[in-house]
């Protein structure tokens, strides 16, 4: 398992639990937009932490920390995930993934075998627009339209999010992803910001008033769709 970063905790991440945030390198998109850039390319350097060192961690948190939240890059592209997540629940922590849904047939082994207690999805455009912001233009939406499908299933708790950036996102977009994914699940709308560490330069934000216009736009298709600035 290549374990590129550990938040020791978080307030925000894992829906009403205390939790902490592990990142695992690599990642099949190449989004320009993308906070993490460090993680998600191959050639990136810097010390790994080792399995051994996070569960100490973890065991020193047992009864103090409620929560792990799995991010990356794309956890489901490594093979060894579900026994990496047995044993986060073996210790008694819920788990939440961040994914971006590119490989459905993880994220259903992952629901059925119940090793995920909320999973988190990035819905990166429209799927008329997917192409540009995944950085793959000849992109397949059937992997992202079947794990979007296996979530509004029920069987897990979920979240759709989308962050919007100003050069690469429009209100059409906003609006054809409510058509998409219309229902009453929890959608999350993110302003973007340069974390300092983004794939491409040029990338920027929508205004706060414009931000709002598009949550009222996507609240048209799914009323539970919040601006989470």
């Amino acid at each position: 398992m290549k374990i590129k970063g550990l938040q020791k905790l978080t307030l925000l991440d894992f829906p009403e639990k205390l939790a902490c945030t592990v990142f695992l390198g690599g990642c099949n998109f190449r989004c320009p937009f993308c906070h993490n850039a460090s993680l998600v390319r191959p050639e990136s350097e810097g010390d790994d932490i080792s399995e051994g060192e996070f569960f100490s961690f973890l065991e020193s948190r047992r009864g103090r920390l409620r929560g792990v939240c799995v991010s990356g890059g794309e956890p489901t592209l490594h093979r060894e995930l579900p026994e990496f997540l047995k044993k986060i629940k073996a210790l008694g922590f819920a788990v939440k993934l961040d994914t971006n849904g590119y490989r459905p047939e993880v994220l259903r082994e992952l629901l059925s075998e119940g090793l995920v207690d909320y999973v988190a999805m990035d819905i990166k455009s429209s799927p008329e627009g997917y192409g540009r912001c995944v950085g793959i233009e000849a992109i397949d939406l059937k992997p992202i339209y079947e794990s979007a499908a296996q979530l509004m299933e029920g069987k897990v708790d979920f979240e759709f999010r989308t962050t919007v950036v100003k050069e690469l996102h429009t209100k059409e977009d906003i609006v054809s992803i409510g058509r998409w994914l219309a229902g009453e699940e929890s959608f999350f709308l993110q302003s973007f910001k340069d974390s300092g560490d983004i794939l491409c330069e040029g990338m920027s934000a929508y205004s706060d008033g414009e931000m709002r216009e598009l949550e009222s736009a996507l609240r048209e298709y799914i009323p539970r769709a919040v601006w989470r600035g």
